[in-house]
Order: structure tokens, then C-alpha cells, then sequence
């Protein structure tokens, strides 16, 4: 039983922001993969609905002139994973995005939504966060770009206003260019569970020298909101890529993330595996960098 009070229609982002507006208790639904099971499960009894799903300019993703990769904010999963843009300079999004559930979860879900909706299990966001994105989002007054760090205010709280949508995930060219990514998603049953730690991490590598030039590591699930690993990616900034480096890593991870007991895993187990996974997921990111190098490329 969907306990739906209202259901508006916008065929435009125009129109969005103006049904949001005019009717200030409306909830945008978009796949409807979240949206729908609070209201089935009574969360969001009687709430009406503004949905964004028929909205073109919402979807696809575009390379601009000057190298910036465009999402727009209602491209499913499904798409994101088989771009042959995302596929040549930031595979490692469309790999995050084919473990969201079920291939008609992933038909269904957005990225705008598994964004919006703050939970710290998202796929998405961690490789969001550490391509350093900018999330554009239409207002009354045109619009404004904020830094998808910056979005995040808490748990399941993130920085959209009154009258807002979200209509493209932005990759700036010097975000990911010579970057090479991986994401390690631990689940206690398999992909289509919720996640119990994630990590993604990416890193530009200087393969003749063996040298981290730079690193970025996020995580899901180790604290309230997306966790950036800020004083482990310093830490790490210029070093030989060694086993001490690794073990450097593993420890400093594990010193930073702010993990919680909850019924899924302990806060001592997810600190256990956190250290591993983000040193498996680096690991990965310099066999990628090295392969690139073989290859007489860039990304992979």
C-alpha cells in the first residue's frame, strides 16, 4: 500500500523548482528505489510527490570542451556503468554503481537520488568524493554549484534547500586526469546487501620513480557522512610506493575512520577492515597506473 497524498508531474527542471515551491511538503522521486519503500513501510505516509523521472535534461552524461565530465542527476545505474565515456576516463564510478542491489534496482536508480538521500551506504558517493566533484543544483535564482564535500551535513541530512534539485554530478578534467581508481565494497552477503564499509580509492602515480604522487581515499559507513581520509592521503603524498608505505596506510586508516557497532559488524571489525580494504583498493589503483603506462595510456 503506497499512502500517497498528491503526485505532480514536471516535464522540466523549471517546472520542478516551481511545483517544489508552490507546494513546500512535496518530496521529488525520481527511480523511486528509496523514495517508495519509506512510504510502502509508513516513513512517508501521506506525503505527495513531485517527480523528476520524465525530465530529459536530467539525463545522460557529456565530456565538455574542456575535459569536465557531466552526469546529469537522473541517469540510472545502468547507464552510468555501460557510458563509454565513464568507461574511458572514470571506470571506476560505473564499477561502484553495478553493485548498487539488482540489475532493476540499478534500471531504476539514480545517481541524483543514491546522492541525495545522505545515506553513508551509498555506492556512488565515495568515488564521487574522491574525484573532488561539484554537484550543480536549480533553484528560483538559476542555480549554484557546491562541492559534494560540502553537501553532506549529517546522518541522512544533505545541503538541499527548499525548492532545489540536483541536476548534474560535475568531474572536473584535473580531478581525474592521470588518476586511476578503485572501489571495495565489503558486504557480509554479496554485492546486492547493503554496505557494511566501502572504500574508494584514487591516485596518480609516478611509475618510473615507484613515487604516490597524490591519493584520495573515501570511505562509506566509517562515520556519520562520507568520510575523506584527509590526514592518511597527506601522510602518504610523495612516498616510495613500499611495503612500509602500505603499513602506513593500513595503521592511519584505521587511527582516522570513526566506524559504529551496529548489528551488521562491530566498530572493532569494521576498523580491521577498513585498513585492509583501502590497502587492497591503492594496491589496485598502481597495477591500473602501470598497466595504463604499458598500454600507452592515461585512465583505465
Amino acid at each position: 500500500m503506497y499512502d500517497i497524498e498528491k503526485y505532480y508531474n514536471a516535464g522540466t527542471v523549471s517546472e520542478a523548482v516551481t511545483l517544489l515551491n508552490e507546494h513546500p511538503d512535496t518530496r521529488i522521486i525520481s527511480g523511486g528505489s528509496d523514495v517508495l519503500i519509506k512510504i510502502r513501510e509508513g516513513r512517508m505516509a501521506g506525503t505527495s510527490l513531485v517527480s523528476i523521472r520524465d525530465i530529459e535534461e536530467l539525463k545522460g552524461i557529456e565530456r565538455k570542451e574542456n575535459g569536465d565530465i557531466y552526469i546529469g542527476a537522473g541517469t540510472v545505474f545502468s547507464h552510468i556503468t555501460a557510458d563509454p565515456i565513464i568507461q574511458k576516463y572514470i571506470p571506476v564510478l560505473g564499477e561502484a554503481v553495478d553493485q548498487v542491489g539488482g540489475p532493476q534496482i540499478r534500471n531504476i536508480g539514480t545517481i541524483g537520488g543514491n546522492i541525495c538521500n545522505g545515506a553513508v551506504s551509498a555506492d556512488s558517493v565515495p568515488t564521487v568524493f574522491s574525484y573532488n566533484a561539484l554537484l550543480h543544483i536549480a533553484n528560483a535564482e538559476g542555480g549554484r554549484s557546491v562541492p559534494v564535500r560540502e553537501f553532506y551535513l549529517g546522518p541522512g541530512r544533505v545541503a538541499l534547500k527548499q525548492g532545489e534539485v540536483l541536476t548534474h554530478v560535475i568531474i572536473p578534467k584535473n580531478e581525474y586526469e592521470g588518476y586511476h581508481g578503485h572501489y571495495i565494497k565489503y558486504s557480509m552477503r554479496n554485492a546486492m546487501d547493503i554496505a557494511t564499509l566501502s572504500c574508494s580509492v584514487v591516485s596518480k602515480v609516478d611509475t618510473a620513480e615507484n613515487i604516490l604522487e597524490d591519493v584520495r581515499i573515501t570511505f562509506g559507513v566509517a562515520a556519520p557522512v562520507p568520510y575523506r581520509c584527509t590526514e592518511t592521503e597527506a601522510l602518504l603524498k610523495g612516498r616510495k610506493l613500499d611495503a612500509s608505505l602500505y603499513q602506513k596506510l593500513e595503521e592511519s586508516v584505521r587511527s582516522e575512520i570513526h566506524p559504529r557497532d551496529s548489528w551488521r559488524a562491530s566498530r572493532d571489525f569494521r576498523l580491521q577492515i577498513g585498513g585492509e580494504i583501502a590497502r587492497r583498493a591503492l594496491s589496485r589503483t598502481v597495477e591500473l597506473a602501470e598497466n595504463a603506462k604499458q598500454q600507452g595510456g592515461e585512465n583505465a
